[in-house]
């Protein structure tokens, strides 16, 4: 059984609120801040990556080389017929059945626009046709970049569209002195997740705090099974 520990942001200090939260390891939805508060499982992790001390990995800098072609554009939060068709597409091809998947254009309006805190719509176009590719929803906080949610054409998965948005994101906080990216929650053996365990200098929170991701932690998670709970293997680590 999910449980959940929110709060909700209104009001003038809607901004410091988030920026307090975000470092605590909430995620936000809309005018709605939380975090996992399950009582027997803690294996969704919130993990965010140190851009002043990322190396990006030989396949990293391959996925840059193929997405080259693309160009950022920042802009309000707005949606148009055209991110919902992308992210339509995306919904159906990647996660057909999952609680978005009936997702209508004004719900989806609403995921998007619906926000009391400082944010941006990062498109990825064509540089040649401006093709929307992908795009990302993505909160400024005082310490860092929250990536909310993302999406991206299917028919391009095999150039790696979600790494190459983190890559840019990385890229982009790096120019503008934000010390970090914040990917949201991780649960170690998802394999829909996977992929943010293969960036360096990832930091997970756990806790309480939050501590960089090093080999014998990396093991110790692969070595539990899936009902573990996190924070017994950090402890055990500790010790």
């Amino acid at each position: 059984m999910e449980r959940k520990l929110f709060t909700q942001l209104a009001g003038k200090n809607a901004q410091t609120l988030h920026n307090s939260l975000a470092q605590q390891g909430f995620r936000r939805s809309q005018n709605i801040l939380y975090r996992p508060s399950c009582i027997d499982c803690a294996a969704c992790l919130s993990v965010r990556i140190d851009v002043g001390k990322f190396i990006p990995s030989k396949s990293q800098r391959r996925i840059l080389r193929k997405n080259k072609h693309l160009t950022d554009h920042k802009t309000h939060p707005r949606v148009t017929l055209e991110h919902y068709r992308l992210f339509s597409d995306y919904i159906a091809e990647r996660h057909s059945g999952g609680g978005m998947s009936d997702m209508d254009r004004y719900e989806f309006g609403a995921m998007i626009e619906e926000s009391p805190v400082d944010s941006l719509l990062i498109e990825y176009r064509d540089h040649d046709d401006e093709t929307l590719i992908a795009a990302s929803m993505t909160d400024v906080l005082q310490d860092g970049l929250s990536m909310v949610y993302s999406y991206f054409a299917p028919n391009h998965s095999n150039q790696s569209p979600g790494t190459y948005m983190i890559l840019n994101h990385i890229d982009f906080a790096q120019k503008t002195g934000l010390p970090y990216v914040y990917l949201g929650y991780w649960i170690p053996g998802s394999k829909k997740m996977e992929y943010k365990s293969n960036f360096s200098n990832l930091e997970i929170f756990i806790g309480g705090q939050w501590h960089q991701m090093n080999t014998t932690l990396r093991n110790s998670f692969r070595s539990t099974q899936d009902n573990t709970r996190p924070a017994d293997v950090e402890l055990t680590h500790r010790m």
